[in-house]
């Protein structure tokens, strides 16, 4: 149980910081279809961190507020706003590498053969809507190139 809560919260704080992420983009982006389609998806995250922070509290923990302030998803997600200084086609390019680095975070906990059941179900259903807003960055991408 005590390393499915240290993933789940590592999850939780990595989701968080794509909410931060898209929030920050959607303030940024020259078009207002981006900043609404980029709003849409940080309210989508918005309800995983919920989703994730009631498994948290199920395992003992404390639901997670912030995200991280260090590693990969947290320089990632920055970069972002530098990216928007130079247009829309940079910043999806951005979004699109934070929904890599996600999308890659929970299938890499999926692959811990220790994960209790009940954690499993919770990861398995976040990580496919997870996959659902990769494909969107992708297809964001490839509108915006």
């Amino acid at each position: 149980m005590t390393s499915d809560l240290k993933i789940v919260e590592t999850l939780t704080d990595t989701t968080i910081d794509s909410v931060e992420g898209y929030e920050t983009a959607a303030s940024l982006a020259k078009t207002p279809e981006l900043a609404s389609i980029l709003k849409e998806q940080a309210d989508k995250r918005r309800q995983l961190v919920n989703e994730l922070n009631a498994e948290v509290s199920r395992l003992g923990g404390t639901a997670r507020k912030s995200g991280s302030t260090m590693g990969a998803a947290h320089r990632v997600w920055t970069a972002i706003s530098d990216a928007f200084s130079r247009g829309d086609e940079k910043a999806t390019e951005r979004v699109e590498e934070g929904e890599d680095y996600l999308e890659k975070k929970f299938r890499e906990a999926l692959e811990h053969s220790d994960l209790s059941p009940e954690t499993r179900s919770v990861l398995t259903r976040v990580h496919e809507k997870i996959a659902e807003g990769e494909r969107l960055s992708d297809r964001l991408a490839e509108q915006y190139d």
